[in-house]
């Protein structure tokens, strides 16, 4: 099992499929790790060479910014938000949705499960 960036990616699958299990690298950068490397599209990662999987690591840490230090800078930038006190950052505070989405009906995967109200039923 081949380990990059701290992630096992799974040995059966495409090495740009398997390049997106690690956080940060979507479909548009796996392509373009392999292509910097020189990876065949059909090569799948059991077929890697030790020095090929030494290239993609070497091209994640250059080039790219993925897992702890991504999450990291994600939950920076939201707690920036959340200390200067602007209309995001208290979205974030309260856990309802930051980007204009209805709250009335919906939203219920940032507000939680439904809390009954005592005395609602007519």
């Amino acid at each position: 099992m081949a380990r990059i960036a701290g992630v096992n990616i799974p040995t059966s699958k495409r090495v740009c499929i398997a390049l997106r299990y690690i956080h940060g690298i979507g479909p548009v950068n796996a392509l373009e790790i392999c292509e910097k490397v020189g990876i065949p599209l059909d090569r799948r990662v059991n077929q890697l060479t030790d020095a090929e999987i030494l290239q993609i690591r070497e091209t994640i840490d250059r080039d790219y910014m993925v897992e702890g230090d991504l999450r990291r800078e994600t939950a920076m930038n939201i707690k920036r938000l959340m200390d200067l006190g602007c209309y995001r950052g208290m979205r974030h505070r309260r856990g309802l949705p930051v980007r204009g989405q209805r709250t009335h009906t919906n939203a219920r995967t940032r507000k939680g499960k439904a809390k009954p109200i005592a005395g609602k039923k007519k």
